[in-house]
């Protein structure tokens, strides 16, 4: 079955879905629209390029939104009252009772509707969630989530320099939450025990985040422990790493899984990063194909997103 899908915003994620549904055959693009005229005439080659987000949503069987989260809420909300599908950028919303109520929304309208969390469906937290499963590390001990970034927002996301502001983004609402994601799934749903977060000076208070410590729970007592930092020469770090009494597996630079039972690390599923990360989109995107056919899928959910973004929020206030 071929799915008619239509983008709304064409900014750093939304682009790059344009040659991911064109490269996948259950989808056919059909529309697309964003309201920086440059950002469509980048793509016009690649997408028939509509006048508004209405005539995307007319087009389509479900639309992926792609604006910033600020804008969420009107358009889930249309292709709701449209009867059309909904695959929304995470997070939900900033607004903790808006994103509650879009839960609702979706819940009761029947609509097939899921959030584009990639590791819902990349092979390295599948693998992760499913040797858990098997005990192929003991009982769990632990999580260490350990995050660094020399520049915030990063180069490749130069069109989109609200990732900087506080209001609306900051690397804990755009990359944290992508691993609670994960330790969701995998430990179970988390609380919040304590956070600190510090924001730069300057800039009318207007900039986000610089350093976090935090700590959470799983429903068994398991800690999540996490450090983030930004500023300062060097790679960037992004390392979930799942501790167990017989081995420990971790997540790194997004799809690399490795393993140890003691020793140094060894790669499970190759090391080519273009490879793995190829192999994460066309597993989200064959997910989000039997999502749409009413087939058992592992999309994230609505209610997954929002609590998500529950603790994501309690953190940064």
């Amino acid at each position: 079955m071929v799915h008619r899908i239509g983008i709304i915003g064409l900014g750093t994620v939304g682009a790059r879905f344009v040659d991911q549904f064109n490269l996948h055959d259950d989808f056919d693009l059909v529309a697309a629209w964003d309201p920086d005229r440059d950002a469509c005439a980048a793509h016009h080659d690649s997408v028939t390029i509509v006048n508004d987000a209405a005539s995307v949503i007319a087009l389509a069987d479900v639309v992926y939104i792609a604006v910033p989260p600020l804008f969420h809420r009107e358009y889930v909300e249309a292709c709701v009252a449209a009867g059309v599908g909904v695959f929304c950028e995470k997070p939900l919303g900033i607004d903790i009772t808006q994103s509650r109520a879009l839960v609702d929304l979706v819940a009761t309208s029947g609509v097939p509707a899921g959030v584009n969390f990639v590791f819902s469906a990349a092979p390295s937290a599948v693998e992760l969630a499913e040797r858990i499963k098997q005990g192929a590390i003991g009982d769990i001990v632990r999580g260490d989530l350990r995050l660094h970034f020399a520049e915030w927002p990063r180069a490749w996301h130069a069109k989109a320099q609200w990732l900087k502001l506080r209001d609306q983004g900051g690397w804990i609402r755009e990359v944290v939450s992508h691993f609670l994601f994960v330790a969701n799934r995998v430990l179970g749903p988390l609380t919040l025990d304590h956070a600190i977060v510090t924001f730069p000076d300057g800039v009318d208070g207007q900039l986000s985040e610089i350093d976090a410590l935090a700590r959470l729970s799983a429903p068994s007592g398991t800690p999540l422990v996490l450090i983030g930092t930004g500023e300062g020469v060097g790679p960037d770090v992004v390392d979930l790493t799942i501790r167990g009494t017989t081995g420990s597996l971790r997540l790194v630079d997004w799809y690399h899984l490795q393993s140890s039972d003691g020793g140094d690390w060894q790669h499970l599923l190759g090391t080519d990063r273009a490879e793995l990360g190829a192999n994460a989109y066309g597993g989200q995107l064959a997910e989000l194909s039997k999502m749409l056919s009413g087939e058992p899928h592992s999309i994230a959910t609505f209610a997954e997103a929002l609590a998500v973004q529950e603790l994501v929020e309690q953190m940064l206030n």
